[in-house]
């Protein structure tokens, strides 16, 4: 689900609105004719819907996409902390971001709920924000997978 591709440490995040595009970005080479614009406001959407700053400075923006029938995941650490709107107030330096089949079920919710128990280690999210490069993020990412 997660490539190195689409994975960035470090990212100058400046707001919201330009992680989400910046995930758009992340995320339109891996789909045959891919829209960034498409993407980038279907992820807007459902950040509209509510924040997916779960907290902790952490988000997880999520949606659905047509991907081919799989889910597909980005990962970025941000140089300095954003509001994102999280449900405790703290700005957010994470971001897990997930595209899911817009047919998914049950499957894609249960890849979140995992996600974000990984994401609930203390551990690894101070792992995470110390990485300095994209080939050391998406290791350390994928470790957490294993």
């Amino acid at each position: 689900m997660l490539t190195a591709e689409r994975t960035r440490a470090k990212v100058n995040g400046v707001s919201k609105k330009r992680v989400l595009e910046t995930l758009a970005q992340l995320f339109a080479p891996s789909i045959t004719d891919a829209d960034e614009t498409t993407i980038f406001q279907n992820i807007l959407g459902r950040e509209r819907l509510g924040s997916t700053g779960i907290g902790h400075g952490i988000a997880v923006p999520h949606c659905r996409y047509t991907t081919g029938g799989e889910t597909l995941c980005a990962c970025l650490t941000l140089d300095e902390p954003i509001d994102f709107d999280a449900i405790d107030s703290e700005p957010v330096d994470i971001v897990f971001a997930m595209l899911v089949p817009e047919d998914a079920e049950d499957s894609h919710l249960q890849t979140l709920a995992q996600l974000a128990e990984s994401l609930q280690d203390g551990s690894f999210t101070g792992r995470l924000r110390k990485c300095a490069s994209d080939s050391e993020l998406f290791q350390i990412a994928c470790a957490a997978q294993n």
